[in-house]
């Protein structure tokens, strides 16, 4: 696939003892004595690394990027856990660097994402150069509860085929309210709906882990950011785009590590939107 002015992204996959593993690429191949540190991108819930497209492509322009699906999301297998916490998933994140030969990487996290790359870099430090956290929310231990509660729903594949309208749902109510299950004008967002293709693509990715995607997010939402956040000791960028339903949160996620970089994105909605966006990462990961 190659986004509007970007490169092109490829797709393969990486064998792991327990588990194959897709991911997306772009930019030259890592090896080893490269000077430029591969950017690893780590994907919000639901979905998969096909959102990130039009960043891997950006910044693949100027550095090694590689992007995988999480277990259980897009086209990479589940982890054999019913219940996987944020640790699984950043030791299996480890394990898939391993698997490529990437020694030390920058990391870019959205929202699930961010949560892994965050525990990967407070557990593994000597692995971690830099770190990108794109919009993580930041709860009270009771919305919280609320929301593990009923934000993920376990989904089965339905004979009259219920779950296919509930995926595009799912994925579209999510630009409608915040969180997308109190339908009131108190919890509307204040944003336009993305474009028809966009959410075509998204409820694809979700289909495909109709029976595992709840695994990650739950997991996401178990994680206490506002007690790791505070302990990262690389250089960080904490980054909201203006198009995620939870921009409104970035300075409560930014005063968790004062020492942290901040910035506003304006979202990857359009080709020079995505292009801003990433050049604001790429100029914090190109840093002395």
């Amino acid at each position: 696939m190659t986004p509007a002015g970007g490169l092109t992204v490829r797709r393969a996959f990486a064998d792991l003892p327990d588990a194959e593993i897709h991911y997306r690429r772009a930019g030259p191949a890592a090896q080893a004595g490269e000077t430029t540190t591969p950017l690893v991108m780590l994907h919000a819930s639901p979905g998969s690394s096909k959102q990130l497209e039009p960043l891997i492509a950006a910044l693949g322009a100027g550095r090694p990027v590689v992007a995988p699906d999480m277990p259980g999301n897009g086209d990479s297998t589940p982890l054999p856990l019913e219940v996987p916490e944020i640790a699984d998933l950043a030791a299996h994140t480890l394990a898939f660097l391993d698997a490529l030969g990437l020694g030390p990487v920058d990391l870019y996290g959205s929202h699930t994402g961010a949560r892994i790359a965050t525990e990967l870099a407070l557990t593994r430090p000597e692995r971690v150069r830099r770190v990108i956290l794109d919009g993580f929310g930041v709860y009270t231990p009771d919305q919280r509860d609320e929301i593990l509660a009923t934000y993920a729903p376990d989904q089965e594949i339905d004979p009259l085929g219920r779950h296919l309208l509930w995926a595009w749902h799912f994925a579209r109510d999510q630009w409608i309210w915040f969180p997308w299950f109190k339908k009131q004008d108190a919890h509307r967002v204040t944003l336009d709906l993305p474009e028809p293709r966009f959410l075509h693509d998204l409820t694809l990715e979700i289909l495909k882990g109709t029976e595992t995607y709840h695994r990650t997010y739950r997991a996401a939402f178990r994680y206490d950011m506002t007690r790791a956040v505070p302990r990262l000791t690389c250089p960080t960028l904490i980054a909201f785009q203006r198009t995620d339903m939870i921009f409104p949160m970035l300075d409560a996620a930014a005063a968790l590590l004062p020492g942290a970089s901040k910035a506003a994105l304006p979202g990857t909605a359009t080709p020079d939107a995505a292009a801003e966006t990433a050049a604001v990462m790429a100029e914090f990961l190109d840093r002395p």
